[in-house]
This record gives structure tokens, C-alpha cells and sequence, in this order.
């Protein structure tokens, strides 16, 4: 197993300036690192804002409540997909479960859009600042998210302003997920091995665990580099790509420490059909077949948590998307 994984460094900062070339020059690195291993590191000045310190705390505080208070606000009471998340909750394998607790929101909308599953407003807990400073966090990060929406447009030879028209109402979850001290910890996974259902993830954490699988299919380490997030590439981006940028199956290992990872998880508008943006090669159609946004999401999500399995939600839920036969 390899301890430190030559993954790519990626400055954003261009992507803000009023040059286009220096917009372009960024966009040519998120092609770069994205063709090559679907995972990198952004850094730069659209970060500096960002309340890192500020969410971290509010989820310290959250989780050490008592189980009884954290479960007043048990996901499975929302209308939209967020709340808290239980250990044991999430299945990724059957007769598994997960050592981590977590609490999900998506953004704030005032109602549901339509009734669609995973929109409308949040489920928060009565505790003071919590929701402030969540969404602040949430807020800042959905910003780098249209920026690199932006970039990713270039960089597959689109105009700028592409996807803009489907992230109006995107259903893109934050999670703060809790992964308590373990100091019986083996070397094995404390999440499933996986693909990200959305176009791209964006990831803060505070302690080392992610691993992410080379060509090879040997599980390779992903330090932790501050002033940076971590950007993979998640299946929806892979079909918009046509297989130019593959989602790549991560993982956390257990670890003796105990860890925070926030991870916002960016998706295109509920029923946007997310297909191949890129021209077809010449004599070949398209690789990917379309998919619906909003509904291959759900019925992802619906694969793992027990309380949607329990309300028949996920009886006919859908595989990762992957190329056609030929």
C-alpha cells in the first residue's frame, strides 16, 4: 500500500479573474488532473473565506450530545433527505454497516420544488448557531462549486456559462459525518468502497483515513494538505465527460483517531438529464446513455439507508452508470 499518492495541486484562483486566459489556463488543469486520476487537491483564493474552523466546531458540539437529543432530529422525519444519521443507518454491503454518525442538509430551500424527493427545507437540531454556521460553511463552498462548474465547461471545450441554467435548484448535500475513537481499529474500511453519485465532491477533513483506488486496484492513502480541499469526480461527471473523467472508488479505512469529514457532494438540477456534453468521435456514438439527475440520485441514496428501505423507496434502485457495450 502506497502512503502518499502523487495526486494533482490544482490553484483556482484564475477562475475568478476577469482574463480568460487565465480562466482557460485553470480549466487546462482540472482537465489534466481529472483525465489522469479523477482526484486532486484545490487550493487558492477562493478558500480563504471559507469558515472551516467554525463548521468543525459546530459539529463537535452537535455530536457530543446524548442520542436521545441528536435522534430528535433522525432523518428519517424529514421530508427532504436531511437530519441525523444514525450509526448504522447506512448499508453500502448487505449485513454491513458503517462506524460513523453523520447530519445531512442540502440547501435551504423555503419548499419543495415540484414535491421532488431531496429538496425542500432542512431538518435542523434546537441548537443555537448550529444552522447559521452550517449554512455559512455550505454557503461558501456551493460558491467554489459553480466556479469549478465553470471550469469544468472549459475544460471540456463548452462555453463558460454551460451548466449554469441546471444549478438553480440543485439537490447538493452537505454531510458532517463523525467518525468516533476507535483505539481497536484495524486496517479496514469504515466506509464502504464507492462511487459519488454527483458530478464532483468537494471534501474538508481533519484527520487522515480517505484511500483512493489506482488502475491497478491498490487502495493508495490521501494525505491531508493544508489550505486545501479535495475535489474527486463523481459518476453524473462522468457521463457529462462521455469517460474522459471516470469516477474513482474511494474508501476510509479505520483509524485510531477520532475524525471529522465534511463533504459537499455538487449535482446538477433534479430533472436535468445529465448525458454527454462532449462531441461524439467521429464514426462512434456516445458512450454514456442519459441519465436523470434527481432520480439517479435518489434511487442511489435509497440503496443504503435503512429508512428508505423501510418505505420501499429503493425496490428498484439503479447501478452506478457505466459505458454501453459497444
Amino acid at each position: 500500500m502506497t502512503s502518499r499518492p502523487d495526486l494533482p495541486i490544482v490553484d483556482i484562483t484564475g477562475l475568478a479573474s476577469a482574463r480568460s486566459e487565465d480562466r482557460l489556463a485553470v480549466a487546462r488543469a482540472l482537465d489534466r488532473a481529472c483525465a489522469g486520476s479523477g482526484f486532486l487537491y484545490i487550493q487558492g483564493e477562493p478558500l480563504r473565506n471559507v469558515p472551516f474552523a467554525r463548521l468543525w466546531a459546530r459539529a463537535k458540539a452537535y455530536f457530543a450530545l446524548d442520542h436521545a437529543a441528536k435522534m430528535r432530529s433522525y432523518i428519517g422525519l424529514s421530508e427532504n433527505h436531511s437530519g441525523y444519521v444514525p450509526e448504522g443507518e447506512e448499508q453500502f454491503d448487505e449485513g454491513t454497516h458503517d462506524r460513523k454518525e453523520a447530519y445531512d442538509i442540502g440547501c435551504e430551500y423555503p419548499f419543495a420544488h415540484g414535491r421532488r424527493p431531496l429538496l425542500g427545507p432542512n431538518l435542523w437540531p434546537d441548537m443555537p448557531g448550529f444552522r447559521e454556521d452550517v449554512l455559512a460553511y455550505y454557503e461558501a463552498v456551493a460558491a467554489i462549486g459553480r466556479q469549478l462548474f465553470g471550469g469544468f465547461a472549459l475544460a471540456l471545450g463548452l462555453r463558460e456559462d454551460h451548466f449554469e441554467g441546471c444549478l438553480k435548484h440543485p439537490p447538493s448535500q452537505l454531510r458532517l459525518i463523525h467518525y468516533p475513537h476507535q483505539p481497536e481499529a484495524e486496517d479496514r474500511e469504515g466506509i464502504g468502497a464507492h462511487t459519488d453519485y454527483e458530478c464532483f465532491t468537494l471534501l474538508f477533513a481533519t484527520a487522515p483515513g480517505l484511500q483512493v483506488q489506482d488502475s491497478k486496484g491498490a487502495w493508495i492513502d490521501v494525505p491531508l494538505l493544508d489550505g486545501t480541499l479535495i475535489v474527486n469526480i463523481g459518476d453524473m461527471m462522468e457521463v457529462l465527460s462521455d469517460g474522459r473523467y471516470r469516477a474513482t472508488r474511494h474508501r476510509v479505512r479505520k483509524v485510531a483517531q477520532e475524525r471529522y469529514s465534511f463533504p459537499l457532494f455538487h449535482a446538477c438540477d433534479y430533472d436535468h438529464v445529465i448525458a454527454p456534453v462532449v462531441p461524439a468521435r467521429p464514426g462512434r456514438p456516445p458512450c454514456y446513455a442519459p441519465i436523470a439527475s434527481g432520480e439517479h440520485l435518489f434511487r442511489q441514496t435509497a440503496r443504503t439507508f435503512a429508512y428508505l428501505k423501510r418505505r420501499g423507496a429503493g425496490v428498484d434502485a439503479a447501478s452506478p452508470p457505466r459505458p454501453a457495450a459497444p
